[in-house]
């Protein structure tokens, strides 16, 4: 989930699913086991019967395998979102960080950092205070993201036949709280959608960057998470893998993160 919370989508937001053999491992200690996950593979099992995929495609029964040891979830992310993800090795830690987790706005004791690729050129600095509709029932709750913006760049590509270039915008993003799709749903809506979102983005740009920038798949990363846990602060960073380092270099931008 690239909002800290929800629903996870199907393999449709991913161009080829990855064969994972062995997932990276972060972190682990006797309560939890802190991971990379890849784009293109599901937290769990989705639990629409229409949506199901190989056990294969899974976090849980992959990493169950690899370490021999039963696993809950803490929270989630996106099939097609790659970056930081906790599992914990007991259902009532499970329970404890997921708490946290989910009133991360309240307790100020989880912190997660993001990096998208959005289109257009976003602001240097922003704050998107904007309620979003529950999955569940349409309610409307609230829902905050901050964002710094930490490069732009014009590519001589017409996307579309409203302008003759093609602007994109690497930002870094924290969400204050923890929405179904929130970081898609809040940059698509303030008309910068995250590049590679079939759900919310920009069809044209995403296809531009598949089929002309060789750039597949939501370039949107879980970078950074921190908690604290039994008085003990921890923190968390995604590697800056080959994926966004092809990305990077495709676009010209020095920055690494």
């Amino acid at each position: 989930m690239d909002s800290t919370s929800g629903s996870v989508l199907s393999g449709e937001d991913h161009e080829s699913p990855p064969k994972i053999h062995e997932l990276q491992i972060l972190f682990q200690n006797d309560d939890f086991v802190v991971i990379h996950k890849p784009p293109g593979l599901h937290v769990h099992q989705p639990e629409m019967a229409r949506r199901r995929v190989a056990r294969e495609m899974t976090v849980l029964w992959t990493l169950r395998r690899q370490i021999e040891k039963y696993l809950y979830p803490v929270h989630r992310l996106d099939v097609a979102t790659e970056g930081v993800l906790v599992m914990a090795f007991e259902g009532k830690i499970a329970g404890h960080l997921q708490r946290e987790f989910q009133h991360e706005a309240k307790q100020g004791s989880v912190r997660k950092v993001y990096h998208a690729i959005c289109r257009g050129w976003t602001e240097d600095e922003g704050r998107i205070d904007m309620p979003l509709e529950r999955d569940s029932n349409n309610s409307l709750v609230d829902a905050v993201t901050v964002y710094r913006t930490l490069a732009r760049v014009e590519l001589p590509h017409a996307v579309g036949k409203r302008y003759p270039t093609a602007r994109y915008s690497l930002v870094e993003a924290r969400p204050e709280t923890g929405r179904w799709h929130q970081l898609r749903r809040h940059f698509a809506r303030s008309h910068h959608p995250i590049i590679g979102d079939r759900e919310h983005g920009d069809s044209h740009h995403s296809r531009f960057f598949r089929e002309t920038m060789g750039l597949p798949g939501l370039w949107l990363r879980a970078s950074d998470l921190s908690f604290t846990y039994k008085d003990v602060d921890y923190h968390f960073a995604a590697p800056f893998t080959e994926r966004w380092k092809h990305a990077t270099e495709r676009l010209g931008l020095s920055v690494k993160f």
